[in-house]
């Protein structure tokens, strides 16, 4: 007879993890939705853009949420199965898709685009998204705050203290006017996640890899058995992700 726990790491260890959807967690887990709703917002803004660029736009699922898009319309990606994904999906679109390596520079000319956002990016470069926006021109995005599901990555590693100021809304802001940026609008979310088996935990492990660098089911496989035994005793695993919403201008 299979024993459960081996079942639920096989299923979390064969789920594809391309793209940036995450509905493979259906009945697995659940987590708490930011109250002002990004891809709302995301999509009025759009609808009214002349040129806009998204940053880090992972399988494209957020952005094709839109239903118009300015004349000239432009997302970057680093990783080459999410490039693929978001090509499938935005170019029918009249989105282009760019394979960028997440790192300075941009490659657009300054001032190109009146509209930059981004969804959970995982690096910021704010002197970049300052230099491609036009002068009054916005960025608008959601990004993960500090300490965001740190329940579950101290679960694995142990407390990370110096880690959990990273992230901060207060700092972004701080480095976002450095940049020459105005901050227009800031709001954060803590918001509660719930894990009900270790197959959700593999399969996040595997897709969110800064949360546990270097995990693999071999390396943790003694601390997934503590986590699947943990569930069963005393039912989904609690954590909770911290969000922010940041709009800020070009001077």
């Amino acid at each position: 007879m299979t024993d459960p726990f081996d079942a639920l790491i096989a299923a979390g260890a064969s789920a594809d993890v391309t793209g940036w959807d995450f509905s493979w967690l259906e009945g697995r887990a659940t987590e708490e939705r930011p109250p002002w709703g990004y891809a709302r917002l995301l999509a009025e803004r759009l609808a009214t853009a002349s040129a806009s660029l998204d940053v880090q736009t992972g399988g494209g699922e957020v952005l094709a949420e839109a239903e118009r898009f300015p004349a000239t319309a432009v997302a970057t990606e680093s990783w080459p199965p999410n490039v693929a994904r978001a090509t499938r999906r935005l170019h029918p679109r009249g989105v282009v898709v760019v394979a960028d390596p997440d790192e300075p520079p941009l490659p657009f000319a300054d001032g190109a685009f009146d509209l930059v956002t981004s969804r959970h990016p995982a690096t910021i470069w704010w002197d970049e998204i300052a230099r491609v926006l036009r002068p009054g021109g916005t960025y608008l995005a959601q990004h993960v705050g500090p300490a965001s599901v740190f329940e579950l990555i101290e679960f694995f590693l142990g407390p990370q203290p110096e880690a959990r100021r990273g992230r901060h809304p207060d700092d972004e802001a701080a480095a976002a006017r450095a940049a020459g940026l105005e901050i227009v609008d800031l709001r954060t979310a803590h918001l509660r996640i719930e894990i009900h088996d270790v197959a959700a935990v593999v399969y996040l492990l595997r897709k969110v890899i800064w949360w546990v660098p270097g995990f693999t089911v071999e390396a943790y496989r003694d601390r997934l058995r503590d986590l699947h035994d943990l569930i069963a005793a005393d039912g989904p695993f609690v954590g909770h992700s911290t969000r922010h919403l940041i709009e800020a201008r070009r001077r």
